[in-house]
């Protein structure tokens, strides 16, 4: 197969994946996956499909695939240590070395997922990450990635303005995101405290998703700083998939911590927006 021809058909598979994306944010709008917080509630649209397993275990094998495919098409890129597709490569990997390796086995409680939204997440990871890998250690390499007479693969490329904003995004969302995920992991004493608490500090005193803010910012940071298809397709899934979430989690709240979110005026999931 000639260059032209995979060129041709992976640009065929963004379109599907983003035509995937608006379907799963459509159907979010009727049905919560039902894991974290909405595994508990026994609600009708709430998905909650096969067995459930445990969090850290579900979140593991979950996770890892992404980590575990990039590092595979890494080593067969003939490309793998050009620099400015490295980098990428290693900005992508810092996220996803955190999710599988770090932050399962430090959550707390019992908490339990369905195996159905476990593989999901598989099938989704393992489809972003060979988006994501391909692009970067094959794709980005044809002509038709220049910008402006600039080659995503010339060390130019770091001193872009798309790569410095883009870079500096990215790891805003980045601490957001760990930040919030240790407030969140703090809230419960314990793995025999199963209670919900409402989470205050850091982006939580303006929005009630604020984990979920730091992994929109990441991915939007990322498709800035690629300036790439792929990575605009993930921040597209990212938001089809989360911001959906955070509507149910702010209802969630109003109903457990009514009279405290009325006095606190949080938002959703974009400070003083949504």
């Amino acid at each position: 197969m000639n260059a032209e021809f995979l060129s041709n058909a992976f640009h065929i598979y963004l379109w599907v994946m983003i035509g995937m994306a608006v379907i799963v944010f459509v159907a979010l709008q009727f049905f919560n996956a039902g894991y974290g917080m909405m595994y508990a509630k026994n609600t009708k649209n709430t998905v909650k499909l096969g067995p459930p397993i445990n969090n850290k275990v579900a979140w593991f094998f979950m996770e890892v695939p992404v980590f575990l495919v990039m590092i595979v098409l890494w080593l067969c890129s003939p490309h793998k240590f050009e620099t400015v597709p490295f980098i990428f490569f290693l900005i992508f990997e810092l996220h996803y070395f955190q999710r599988s390796l770090i932050f399962p086995w430090l959550m707390k409680g019992k908490s339990k997922m369905p195996i159905s939204i476990m593989i999901m997440g598989i099938c989704f990871n393992i489809l972003n990450a060979l988006m994501q890998g391909y692009w970067i250690f094959y794709e980005s390499f044809y002509e038709n990635y220049a910008v402006g007479g600039l080659h995503y693969t010339d060390l130019a490329w770091l001193y872009s303005p798309q790569f410095i904003i883009g870079t500096f995004i990215f790891f805003i969302g980045f601490v957001i995101n760990l930040h919030s995920d240790y407030i969140i992991r703090h809230l419960r004493k314990d793995d025999n405290d199963t209670k919900h608490y409402l989470p205050k500090g850091g982006m939580f005193k303006y929005v009630t998703s604020a984990n979920y803010l730091g992994e929109l910012t990441e991915w939007l940071g990322f498709a800035i700083l690629t300036w790439s298809m792929a990575g605009l397709v993930f921040f597209i899934w990212t938001f089809a998939n989360l911001v959906p979430r955070t509507r149910s989690i702010y209802q969630h709240y109003q109903e457990e911590f009514a009279e405290e979110m009325k006095e606190r005026k949080l938002k959703k999931v974009f400070p003083f927006v949504y």
